[in-house]
């Protein structure tokens, strides 16, 4: 399979093809925010126990992506090899979303075992949607600016999702007094986001039919051992760009996994935040994203992206932890007493915004690898060099939710706990495991990010050698074109 052109896209079809990672925005959201905060506070498990579970349960799946991304490749079909998930996947996946967060009453070891398996089964449905959604980037240009534009829609909307649903979990399914702790609120949440997943999903792979529905029935895949494949995989996965840049988001995922596992602890306890404070914030999220997608073209161009991921992720990390060193020490506005909100808004939208910035260039970059490792194998394996990216995604994610229970009983946090009635130790020690764990994790992965060895002139040259080889391979008829 030869390179795409290295052409520019419609806004309409960069918009179609970033609303499929509504799903995965949605799943994140759940995962990050709610499911520890759920199976803590409201199905009454110890939140070490939670988080321990959720880790097994994230690196468990974790083994399914490469998999999954390996089957899209090879998948052989009138509509291609992505269209057949994108259809699949989206119903299974709501039914499963659903059980999730119904577990029925009974003992603590099978709650524990109903949330392992349906985290497991869940997560593997949505990498069925994510996977080939994603891995249709490098397919459908090769410019090297044209795909950060279009990961920024991905990125876009997979964060737009995850907070329509946050609003609504803030603003209405949680607005009682019991808050984030009222079990009702639960329900009318896993259902909207069962229907906002698979119905985006679907609703992508609709829009982007008529482009990306080409038959690749007449290439048909060669007769090879189970023993083939997988040597054909590790021989993909082996390409040293993808491990660098596989190594760097390592940390910078084990830091979101913490950082959206502590959330709704550190807004809800530490910053003691109101109800409308909780929408605001929401309010404030988005407009990160729409700064972040503003940003990252001009940041990119300018700097490259190795170079603009890594100024990117300094200031996120700098401010993000500095606030609550800040706090710490005594020196945030409003104390003694309540923080002042508007100060940590200001902070938190540049520290979030270059998060987001950070993230966009490193999948951006991960399209860049295609071609570098099909310059040396021969293959174009958008399927599995994302599915490894997810794998490795999953891991840390994982890590982080395990470290961010650590953090909760390394610091003494109390069950059942209500905003305003935990001890100022309790609350200090919170802040200095947090902002220590992110500080010393993110400057690793900043560390490795710098190793990363695609620039914008070495990913023209290779599009250039691949066009030249393409030139000089025999058509159909046995003629050079």
């Amino acid at each position: 399979m030869t390179a795409p052109k290295a052409s520019r896209l419609p806004v309409w079809l960069k918009t179609t093809h970033g609303l499929g990672s509504i799903a995965y925005g949605i799943k994140d959201n759940g995962f990050s925010t709610f499911l520890l905060l759920f199976y803590n506070q409201v199905i009454g498990l110890d939140a070490g126990v939670v988080g321990a579970a959720i880790m097994i349960a994230l690196i468990a799946d974790a083994f399914v992506d490469p998999i999954i991304g390996e089957l899209t490749d090879r998948t052989r079909s009138r509509w291609g090899r992505r269209l057949p998930w994108l259809y699949g996947a989206p119903v299974p996946l709501a039914i499963m979303w659903m059980l999730l967060w119904s577990p029925p009453e009974m003992s603590d070891a099978m709650t524990v075992a109903w949330l392992i398996g349906f985290a497991i089964i869940v997560r593997s449905l949505v990498s069925m949607c994510e996977v080939p959604s994603v891995a249709i980037v490098p397919e459908l240009t090769a410019d090297y600016d044209e795909r950060t534009a279009v990961m920024r829609y991905r990125y876009l909307f997979g964060w737009g999702g995850g907070l329509v649903i946050l609003l609504l979990a803030y603003g209405v399914f949680f607005g009682g007094a019991k808050g984030l702790v009222d079990p009702e609120g639960y329900f009318p949440y896993a259902l909207t986001g069962a229907l906002l997943m698979s119905g985006a999903v679907m609703v992508s792979a609709a829009g982007q039919h008529r482009r990306i529905a080409v038959s690749n029935l007449s290439d048909v895949n060669p007769k090879t051992t189970l023993r083939q494949v997988l040597s054909e995989m590790r021989h993909t996965l082996s390409n040293r760009a993808f491990l660098w840049l596989t190594f760097a988001a390592l940390f910078g995922f084990i830091n979101q996994g913490i950082t959206f596992s502590l959330n709704n602890y550190l807004l809800g306890f530490f910053w003691q935040f109101t109800q409308t404070e909780m929408v605001a914030y929401v309010f404030l999220l988005f407009g990160t994203m729409i700064a972040a997608f503003l940003i990252v073209a001009p940041m990119s161009a300018r700097l490259g992206k190795r170079n603009g991921a890594i100024v990117a992720g300094a200031i996120a990390l700098l401010v993000n932890s500095g606030v609550y060193f800040i706090w710490i020490l005594g020196l945030f506005p409003g104390l003694p007493g309540k923080p002042n909100v508007a100060a940590m808004f200001a902070l938190i939208f540049v520290s979030n915004s270059f998060s987001i910035i950070l993230m966009i260039l490193s999948s951006s970059m991960m399209a860049d690898v295609v071609e570098a490792s099909q310059s040396e194998t021969g293959r174009r394996s958008e399927g599995l060099f994302f599915a490894g990216y997810f794998f490795m995604q999953k891991c840390a994610t994982g890590i982080g939710i395990f470290v961010a229970g650590l953090i909760l009983s390394l610091a003494a946090f109390p069950a059942n706990a209500k905003p305003g009635e935990v001890g100022g130790d309790v609350l200090g020690n919170l802040a200095l495991g947090y902002a220590l764990a992110i500080l010393i994790i993110g400057t690793l992965g900043l560390i490795v990010m710098r190793r990363f060895p695609i620039s914008r002139a070495d990913h023209e040259a290779r599009l250039a050698l691949l066009d030249d080889a393409a030139r000089s391979e025999p058509d159909a008829s046995g003629m050079h074109p």
